[in-house]
């Protein structure tokens, strides 16, 4: 497999008007993914392309010019507006596009963007896919110029959001719905600020909002799923049972429990895992898809419910890769990146927050006193300055040194070796039940590795 030079984990991501994130590299996408589903669709169709965005500043210039591209190369573009990355996906797969396109970066701050890429089932895009974009886009020569009638158009088409609404909505039993439920909603001023208020009021829930009203700017700062202190603080000043923090494109959660402490994403998907269980939405012996980072204790505790665990690589797109293979019902990441393959193809983070009150309501017990049926073990992560990144097992005495530390730990412990992808770092996590024992061990194990790289 070739190295990709454009696309990272979650397609491409950068600081807005600054290269690749530019109008230029933004029209030779939307040629590219054009010409690549005109070239490779069995139904010969015009490529229909569903676009949406979150609420930065830059989503305008890119919304514009990745349509432009794909109106040059012959496409139609439906614009949605902002809504969610599980929305986009979703409409991807129910109007029968042959592609989707999220612009947003994520949890990062407002000067960054980013372009997600999903295919006709909504499912985002493969390595080898995503090396034949890069191609077409760094010689856009190679695809054939169209003029005329051959053009496409592009519209925009509001109702998306609604259609998205009602889908989301379905993921909360309908045995249950959310009134008598005081719930803090921070939707960090991001692409579900309309939506899941909407969502959350129209099932019944008391929504006291948070990060609703988006200037361009605003996105993700000192809000949402990576600053939830202001939620916390509602939570608790209101007295609420849920707090629930979305991310600027609403792909993950991360809920706050009724004494304002955050809930780890492992532990979620431990309870998830146990409503599905208990309400036949899966069955012993299934799978449940967890990543490299996954905590140890999330594993045990899945094992003693019966289920399996297997760990992707990091990034939920790899997640869902597993999903398909292994037809598990449920994978994510302890970011609070959350996928039910029965709802959808990514991660969705007001159908997480949806599954967790559908919980609270199922077992008759509050958010803390279910998650912490999962109990996390303590977990170091040790960064470590290098010289050189060879690959550890082709160093005897990285190689000695983790059979030692493994040995100590047994069957209740973990180790991780991995080299950081844009600095000169390898970084060393270790979990286990004793916190002291892993700390001691997490030195040891760093000053080796820092003698044989440097």
């Amino acid at each position: 497999m070739n190295a990709r030079k454009l696309f990272g984990t979650d397609g491409m991501r950068g600081r807005a008007n600054v290269y690749p994130m530019t109008c230029d590299m933004a029209m030779h996408l939307g040629r590219a993914v054009t010409h690549y589903f005109q070239t490779h669709s069995r139904d010969f169709r015009t490529p229909l392309i569903i676009v949406g965005k979150d609420t930065r500043l830059s989503c305008y210039m890119l919304e514009l010019a990745f349509s432009s591209g794909v109106c040059a190369q012959g496409g139609k573009v439906i614009m949605t507006g902002p809504l969610p990355t599980p929305g986009v996906a979703f409409a991807t797969r129910s109007m029968r596009a042959h592609a989707g396109v999220m612009i947003s970066a994520s949890h990062n701050p407002y000067m960054d963007n980013g372009i997600k890429i999903f295919d006709h089932q909504g499912s985002k895009l493969p390595d080898e896919v995503e090396f034949q974009l890069e191609e077409m886009i760094l010689h856009p020569e190679s695809i054939p110029l169209l003029d005329g009638h051959r053009l496409g158009n592009a519209k925009r088409l509001d109702e998306v959001l609604g259609r998205y609404n009602v889908q989301v909505k379905s993921g909360l039993d309908s045995s249950y719905d959310l009134s008598g439920l005081k719930i803090v909603l921070d939707c960090a001023n991001g692409a579900a600020y309309k939506v899941a208020p909407m969502v959350f009021e129209e099932l019944g829930a008391n929504v006291l909002t948070l990060g609703v009203r988006p200037n361009g700017l605003n996105i993700n700062m000192d809000c949402g799923a990576l600053h939830p202190k202001q939620a916390q603080e509602l939570v608790l000043k209101e007295k609420a049972d849920l707090g629930i923090c979305l991310d600027g494109d609403a792909d993950r959660v991360v809920l706050i429990d009724q004494y304002g402490e955050v809930i780890d994403g492992d532990q979620l998907i431990g309870l998830f895992a146990k409503l599905m269980l208990r309400s036949s939405k899966m069955k012993a012996a299934d799978e449940v898809v967890g990543t490299s980072m996954s905590n140890i204790g999330l594993e045990l505790y899945l094992q003693r419910l019966g289920l399996k665990f297997f760990r992707a690589n990091v990034g939920d797109r790899y997640i869902w890769e597993r999903m398909l293979l292994s037809k598990a019902p449920i994978g994510g990441e302890p970011s609070g990146h959350i996928i039910f393959s029965e709802y959808g193809t990514t991660g969705d983070g007001i159908l997480s927050a949806l599954k967790a009150l559908q919980a609270i309501k199922y077992f008759a017990k509050s958010l803390r006193e279910m998650t912490r049926e999962v109990e996390l073990y303590p977990q170091i992560l040790n960064n470590v300055k290098i010289v050189r990144k060879i690959p550890f097992e082709q160093v005897p005495a990285i190689q000695e040194e983790l059979e030692k530390v493994q040995g100590v730990l047994g069957k209740e412990g973990r180790v991780l070796l991995r080299y950081s992808g844009t600095e000169a770092l390898a970084r060393i996590m270790i979990e286990g039940r004793d916190h002291g024992l892993i700390s001691t061990l997490g030195k040891q194990l760093s000053k080796v590795v820092e003698e044989a790289l440097t």
